[in-house]
């Protein structure tokens, strides 16, 4: 009786996965934040089928999104020697690799090596002989990437429409507490409005929030939510602000989440009587957050630091 069941990888599989591997993790980019699982089904061969799966690979990052460094590319070479005369082989067929002397095989970008790996048959290798299997190499590898940027040049912009994003930032430990909520309240309604699913562990004295989610736009909204949130604004910086209420000392506005008030004084260059002379509620203006109130602790807002100083242009009043 004939059993369906496949069997598991073999030695020659694992050690090719390995090495394909080992080729691609290089131009990995450093922050990346997912695990990735790349399959190669090689149907039928007579060359190197961990080349293939380098190559292959590549492109497929690319084609995903990945933000690798650089594309890799891969070249089997061989060498056979007879009666004192060597011949170094580029892109081995089966029965090279069978009766050649040497299989050398090395990946890696147009401007370096990321990986290589070496059968050899003989006692040893003279080293002209390995640095001009190296150059040959070289020149093979730069031919198949070149090929290679006809399919794909440059990797995709944005992620597949399908793959799952996730985003890392950090947070200031003080800050954990208000994106969960009383009872995990807020963190459930961001997730609820926004389709994403997001966690918070304390690493080190900070907050590590990642928020995952199958739809960018999604996503985009949920970091914008716990910005607000966790933004501190910074003495010196200017921001977009909305007028929220208009009082006889001044406006009270808001801005990334955060409100304060601009003083009467701080509206403009000019004296003003009345600030519903110049300001009214929904106007968008430019504040600048130029200190603390000593004596309240809330933020100080100048509008008309953001403005050009009429003295500035009239030389008789600044003398």
């Amino acid at each position: 009786m004939k059993s369906n069941l496949q069997r598991g990888p073999g030695r020659r599989e694992v050690g090719h996965a390995n090495l394909a591997a080992r080729s691609l993790k290089q131009v990995f980019p450093t922050d990346n934040p997912y695990t990735i699982r790349i399959v190669s089904d090689i149907l039928e061969s007579n060359g190197s089928s961990s080349m293939a799966t380098v190559c292959a690979g590549s492109l497929a990052l690319m084609d995903a999104g990945i933000k690798i460094k650089s594309p890799v590319s891969g070249i089997a070479m061989g060498m056979i020697a007879e009666d004192g005369k060597v011949a170094i082989l580029s892109d081995i067929l089966g029965d090279e690799d069978a009766l050649g002397d040497m299989d050398f095989k090395v990946t890696g970008t147009a401007k370096g090596i990321t990986g290589c790996q070496m059968d050899i048959k003989i006692d040893g290798l003279p080293y002209e002989m390995l640095e001009k299997a190296l150059l040959q190499a070289k020149e093979g590898r730069i031919h198949i990437l070149n090929e290679m940027s006809k399919a794909i040049a440059e990797t995709r912009s944005d992620l597949k429409p399908h793959a799952p994003r996730m985003v890392e930032i950090v947070i200031d430990k003080s800050f954990i507490g208000a994106v969960i909520g009383p009872g995990g309240k807020i963190i459930q309604d961001i997730q609820a409005r926004t389709g994403t699913i997001i966690n918070i562990e304390e690493v080190d004295e900070k907050g590590i929030v990642s928020i995952m989610s199958t739809n960018g736009d999604g996503l985009k909204q949920a970091l914008e939510e716990v910005d607000k949130i966790t933004f501190t604004p910074q003495v010196g910086d200017i921001y977009d602000a909305l007028v929220e209420s208009v009082m006889e000392y001044g406006v009270f506005v808001k801005f990334k989440g955060k409100s304060g008030l601009v003083h009467i004084s701080e509206i403009s260059h000019t004296k003003i009587d009345k600030v519903t002379d110049v300001m009214k509620v929904g106007d968008n203006i430019k504040v600048k957050y130029i200190g603390t109130d000593p004596k309240t602790g809330k933020m100080r807002l100048s509008r008309k630091a953001t403005l050009p100083n009429p003295r500035d242009n009239n030389p008789k009043e600044n003398s």
